[in-house]
């Protein structure tokens, strides 16, 4: 259990790890919510990967059109690939070309996506990759996602063994099959100790792929509790709910300092610690969580707009 009791350092060495961490940070948009950010400039800093979600009804023409405003601004943009809402592999040839075409990207993130059943000839993020359509379009970075408290999607009876096969078998395409960086983007979370025990035991049956943590931004907590539920975030699902019964919290809104404090002394401790960097879920705004990271990454989180 010792790895539960993270060393508490003094309040500037440990901000000075939470910026480190913080460091290269990703953030994910939807065209809607995209739509009311007027400069991304004024949010975020110089380089910031941006993740475009695709939900089940959302046309192309507006993933597309939203990657070229965010790719114009300055940003690199990834935008989802979801294989259960995508029909066949002439529609995925399309969206490669028409991301490519039209907003200059070279990255994608492949999921199963939220559809129970498949649109078409897809079913999980393996079987994308296995098209070899975003090798022979020269895409340079592919990320898939990762699940620290498992899926039940993939594992129905609530364990870890299909989703721990599906990781090591893209570990084992990223090294034999492909040219693209791959990594592993996850679900959010909000406990530490669960996450870094996760990410060892994957890194221990040479699971080699670096891990993006997937992390909360600042909201209100009841609107936490409610995606965690939508979202099947079961295990941390538990911390929301102690939070909620302590009345004197109940009402503040949460931040994902301790979260990411704790990974972040951790990371300063172990260097070769396999998560290499932090993605952010704006469940609260993406105003909202760009001023966070700006208050608490320093020179890493300084917004583009504000670098002389």
């Amino acid at each position: 259990m010792a790895l539960l009791n993270f060393k508490r350092k003094s309040d500037a060495t440990q901000g000075a790890d939470l910026e480190a961490i913080l460091a290269d940070y990703s953030i994910e948009v939807m065209p809607r919510t995209a739509e009311k950010i007027e400069d991304f400039t004024a949010l975020l800093p110089k380089g910031t990967r941006v993740y475009i979600a695709h939900i089940e009804g959302t046309p192309i023409d507006d993933m597309v059109a939203t990657a070229r405003r965010l790719a114009e601004a300055g940003y690199p943009v990834m935008p989802h690939f979801p294989a259960r809402i995508i029909k066949d592999a002439d529609t995925l040839a399309d969206w490669i070309a028409r991301y490519q075409g039209e907003a200059g990207v070279d990255q994608a993130l492949l999921l199963a996506g939220g559809v129970t059943t498949p649109h078409g000839d897809f079913d999980s993020s393996m079987q994308l990759l296995e098209t070899g359509l975003f090798d022979k379009a020269g895409f340079k970075r592919l990320h898939v996602a990762g699940h620290p408290e498992g899926n039940k999607d993939i594992d129905p009876d609530g364990g870890m063994k299909a989703v721990n096969e599906a990781i090591m078998w893209k570990a084992d395409f990223a090294r034999e099959r492909t040219d693209a960086q791959m990594a592993i983007a996850t679900q959010f979370c909000f406990e530490a100790g669960p996450v870094i025990k996760w990410a060892d035991d994957l890194k221990a049956a040479g699971m080699d792929l670096p891990i993006h943590i997937g992390v909360a931004g600042p909201a209100k907590l009841q609107t936490l509790i409610k995606f965690s539920i939508a979202c099947g975030v079961g295990a941390s699902l538990k911390v929301l709910q102690k939070r909620a019964m302590d009345v004197t919290k109940l009402l503040l809104p949460y931040e994902p300092t301790e979260f990411l404090s704790d990974l972040a002394v951790h990371k300063a401790a172990n260097p070769d610690f396999n998560i290499t960097n932090v993605h952010f879920f704006p469940l609260g705004g993406i105003k909202t969580n760009a001023n966070w990271a700006k208050d608490n990454g320093g020179a890493s989180g300084v917004p583009a707009a504000n670098i002389g």
